[in-house]
C-alpha cells in the first residue's frame, strides 16, 4: 500500500465571454487533477484550484518527492505536512488517498465514512450574475431562467458587483420571472458594510421564496453579522473561505449565522471538511457545502453530505442542497454526474464510483503558456 507514482493533469479553458461577481470577472477557468498510484495498483483521484504555475511547480519539486514511498494508511499525517506546504494541494492529496483507502477496502467512499443517510442530494444552480454585456441584467435573468427550465429549482445569484439600486432591480426582475417554488440565494461576496447589507431587507420582506442571503459583510465582522441576522426576515450564510474548524466557533457562539458553507478545497483535506460539516450539526445549524470550483470536490461535498444527518424532522427537508456551477465550466463534466430535476443520485461502486472524461483531460491540457 505505498505510493508508486503521483501523476499531475493541470487543465485550462480561456473563456470566450468573461463573468463575474463582485470580486471582478473571470476570464479563465483552470483546474489542477492528480492522480495518486499504489504499488498494488490502486489509483485515487484529487483536484485543487489555484495558480497553475505554482500548483505544478509545489507537486513535483517538493509534494511528490515527499509522498513517493509513503504508506496509503498514513494519510491524515501526510496531509498535515503538505498542508503546512500548501493548504489547497493538501485537500487534493487527500481526496486522492481517500479513495485509494476505499478502494482497497472494496468500500464507496461513503461507506468508507460510515455509511450513507441519503441516497440523493440537491443541488442549486449557482450563477455569476455580472458580464461585460451592456445588457448584463437580461442576461443573467435568461440564464436562470434556462435553468429553471431544465429543472433546478433552487438557485444562487450574485449582488454586491454594481450600485445597490441596479443590484435591487436586477433582483426585484430576477424574482418577478421566476414561479413562486424557485427558492433563491443571493450572494454578495462581502462587499456591504452592516448599513448597505440592512437595505436587502426591503427586497426581501417582499417575497417567500428565499434561501439565504450569503456573504453580505467581511467575515471577521462577528458582532455585526449577529445584529444583521437579527434585523434579516431570510437565513444569513457564509464561510466558504474558512480554513479552520476554530474559525467557525465565534460565530458559532454569538448567533452570527443561519447556515455555514465550508469548501473542501478551502479545508486541509476532506476529513477536516467533514469535522466543519459534523460541527455545524453540533451546534444545532445548518450546512451547505460551497463548491464552485471543481467536478471532483463537488463530488466529494456530496457524499460528505449524504452522510450528514438530517437538519430537521420535517421529511420535506431531508438535507441542505449542495453548490453546482452551471456556468460556462467544461471541468464540471470531467467526472460524469448530473443532477436530474435538481437532485444529484449518489454513485454507486468502489471509491468515488466514477471514472474521469479523458477527452475532456486531454483536450484542455495546459500548455504552460501565461493565460492571466
Amino acid at each position: 500500500m505505498q505510493i508508486e507514482r503521483v501523476e499531475t493533469y493541470p487543465l485550462l479553458y480561456r473563456l470566450t465571454q468573461p463573468y463575474g461577481d463582485a470580486n471582478g470577472y473571470k476570464k479563465y477557468r483552470a483546474c489542477y487533477l492528480i492522480r495518486i498510484v499504489t504499488t498494488s495498483g490502486a489509483d485515487g483521484w484529487g483536484e485543487a484550484v489555484d495558480w497553475l504555475p505554482t500548483l505544478d511547480k509545489g507537486f513535483r519539486e517538493r509534494i511528490i518527492p515527499y509522498l513517493i514511498g509513503k504508506r496509503v494508511t498514513d494519510r491524515l499525517r501526510l496531509v498535515e505536512v503538505i498542508s503546512k506546504w500548501h493548504q489547497r494541494s493538501a485537500a487534493a492529496v487527500s481526496m486522492a488517498l481517500t479513495e485509494i483507502t476505499a478502494k482497497l477496502a472494496g468500500l464507496s467512499v461513503c461507506e468508507l465514512w460510515g455509511g450513507a443517510y441519503h441516497t440523493s442530494i440537491p443541488v442549486y444552480a449557482s450563477f455569476q450574475s455580472y458580464s461585460e454585456r451592456p445588457d448584463w441584467a437580461e442576461h443573467s435573468i435568461w440564464l436562470v431562467e434556462r435553468q429553471v427550465q431544465a429543472g433546478f429549482r433552487r438557485i444562487k445569484v450574485k449582488i454586491g458587483g454594481r450600485s445597490w439600486q441596479e443590484d435591487r432591480r436586477h433582483i426585484e426582475r430576477l424574482m418577478a420571472s421566476l414561479p413562486t417554488d424557485v427558492q433563491v440565494a443571493v450572494d454578495a461576496n462581502q462587499s456591504y458594510d452592516l448599513a448597505a447589507a440592512r437595505q436587502w431587507e426591503h427586497v426581501f420582506s417582499r417575497y417567500e421564496n428565499w434561501m439565504w442571503l450569503e456573504e453580505p459583510m467581511p467575515m471577521e465582522r462577528t458582532e455585526e453579522y449577529a445584529k444583521l441576522r437579527q434585523a434579516l426576515s431570510i437565513p444569513l450564510a457564509g464561510g466558504e473561505n474558512l480554513i479552520h474548524c476554530y474559525q467557525y466557533v465565534p460565530l458559532l457562539k454569538q448567533g452570527a449565522l443561519d447556515i455555514i458553507q465550508p469548501d473542501p478545497m478551502h479545508a486541509t483535506g476532506v476529513d477536516s471538511f467533514r469535522f466543519m460539516l459534523q460541527m455545524g450539526r453540533q451546534f444545532g445549524h445548518r450546512v451547505s457545502p460551497h463548491v464552485f470550483d471543481g467536478s471532483l470536490t463537488r463530488l466529494y461535498a456530496i457524499y460528505a453530505q449524504a452522510c450528514l444527518p438530517a437538519w430537521s424532522k420535517m421529511d420535506a427537508d431531508p438535507i441542505e442542497p449542495v453548490e453546482w456551477d452551471v456556468m460556462d465550466n467544461p471541468f464540471t463534466c470531467i467526472f460524469p454526474i448530473a443532477p436530474v430535476n435538481g437532485q444529484v443520485t449518489l454513485p454507486r461502486g468502489a471509491g468515488i464510483g466514477v471514472q474521469p472524461d479523458w477527452q475532456i483531460i486531454k483536450a484542455l491540457c495546459w500548455d504552460g503558456s501565461a493565460y492571466a
